[in-house]
């Protein structure tokens, strides 16, 4: 393959994956969203980035933004504990490019005070435009300590939490929002009541991930909860699970009545998808299908920027690429051992090198187009705090071991 453009000419936008096909003449009319409105930030167009762990740095952030320019895109989870120790990683994971419109930060703790007075910091440090809190995340470092998806089960901590971080943000005029899950598992579902609970705390919408913690990633996330939590509350609601394409998008809108959208594995190796669910929600059948130049272009720049990220040091930005690679190539003909040397390089050049040998013309099969990507396990089991089921409220007992032995890792 020829080497790719110039990447000082590089945008990154729709302009340079010119690729384009029209949605099938039998799909379902498509949807109309009004702009989402976070206080008094507005999303003209209502698709929300999800935070995903070592993705959603502002290298990928950027990538993204690109291409659907009005949504809202958030930074990897930020441990407040770590923010609060002034932890080097968590503060190079708070960072922003100039370009992004709407700096959104998610904060992840258990102990309220501890969330309070990293929010604090976001404020005075004016490091944020929006915060959204992370009451979603399902793996087991997280939930054995009463934090992320397990957290919702006790309702007071977590209404302590929503509101304590509001009433700090609340006077900078920075919205708070909250994501959660379903529950725990069917048997402890949590959605309904941590739903109105941030409502009443003052969050300025919710994102609900259609699963249990149990389900993990496996199986199609439950659209119907979501639209339960829409017909309870009347702040926005945002749905999140199983949109792998605008279509995804728009059936989701169109069966749950959220008022926006959520894409986390879907975008992973496709930040492209932002372009077609702005399309599809501006009610355009365009979409983009770039050819393999066409993505490994974009895979350059994005190292690049992963280069900026780590202040110069290539071969961190390389090494973290090579899973964003793996993403990338994902159903392109490419085989094993073009593979084995993308995760073997150590250099941009060793990039070039591989990508030079590619055939820029191939194309994703239909069968693989818009299908699942990334992690779609169960889990096998739920770790919990030993007695964490058996009150919907905290003990003093529980508080003291979960806020004395301090479950946020300063060091991260």
């Amino acid at each position: 393959m020829n080497n790719t453009s110039d990447l000082s000419t590089f945008d990154g936008g729709e302009a340079q994956l010119a690729e384009t096909s029209t949605a099938s003449a039998s799909d379902l009319s498509s949807v109309r969203l009004h702009p989402l409105q976070l206080g008094s930030l507005e999303v003209k167009t209502p698709v929300v980035l999800s935070p995903m762990a070592g993705v959603t740095n502002w290298p990928f952030r950027v990538l993204c933004e690109s291409y659907g320019p009005d949504g809202l895109y958030v930074a990897e989870m930020i441990t407040a504990r770590a923010l609060v120790a002034r932890n080097p990683k968590a503060l190079r994971l708070c960072r922003f490019d100039p370009s992004e419109k709407i700096r959104s930060l998610q904060l992840y703790g258990v102990n309220p005070a501890i969330v309070e007075q990293a929010a604090r910091i976001v404020v005075d440090e004016n490091m944020a435009d929006h915060v959204d809190l992370n009451f979603g995340c399902p793996v087991p470092k997280v939930t054995r300590r009463g934090g992320g998806s397990a957290l919702p089960w006790k309702n007071d901590l977590f209404r302590e939490v929503v509101r304590r971080t509001v009433a700090v943000c609340a006077p900078a005029n920075i919205p708070v929002t909250a994501k959660i899950r379903v529950g725990i598992d069917h048997e402890h579902e949590t959605f309904h009541e941590a739903g109105k609970i941030a409502q009443e705390e003052g969050a300025a919408a919710v994102t609900l991930h259609a699963r249990t913690t149990a389900e993990y990633y496996g199986g199609h996330s439950d659209w119907e909860r979501i639209a339960q939590l829409k017909q309870e509350l009347s702040i926005p609601v945002i749905g999140n699970g199983d949109i792998w394409s605008a279509e995804d998008a728009e059936a989701m809108v169109r069966e749950t009545g959220c008022d926006g959208v959520a894409i986390g594995r879907g975008c992973q190796g496709r930040p492209w998808l932002f372009a077609d669910i702005k399309n599809a929600f501006a009610g355009s059948d365009e979409r983009v299908n770039p050819n393999l130049g066409r993505v490994c272009e974009v895979i350059l720049r994005h190292v690049h920027l992963l280069v900026d990220f780590y202040d110069g040091d290539e071969r961190m930005a390389v090494h973290d690429m090579r899973k964003h690679v793996a993403w990338y190539l994902k159903g392109f003909p490419v085989g094993g051992e073009v593979r084995r040397r993308f995760m073997e390089s150590e250099t941009i050049e060793d990039f070039r090198h591989v990508i030079d040998g590619l055939d820029a013309t191939a194309t994703l099969p239909p069968t693989v187009l818009n299908k699942p990507r990334g992690r779609v396990r169960y889990a096998k089991k739920v770790h919990l705090p030993y007695g964490w089921l058996d009150s919907r409220e905290t003990t003093a007992e529980q508080r003291e071991t979960l806020f004395g032995d301090d479950p946020m890792d300063a060091s991260y």
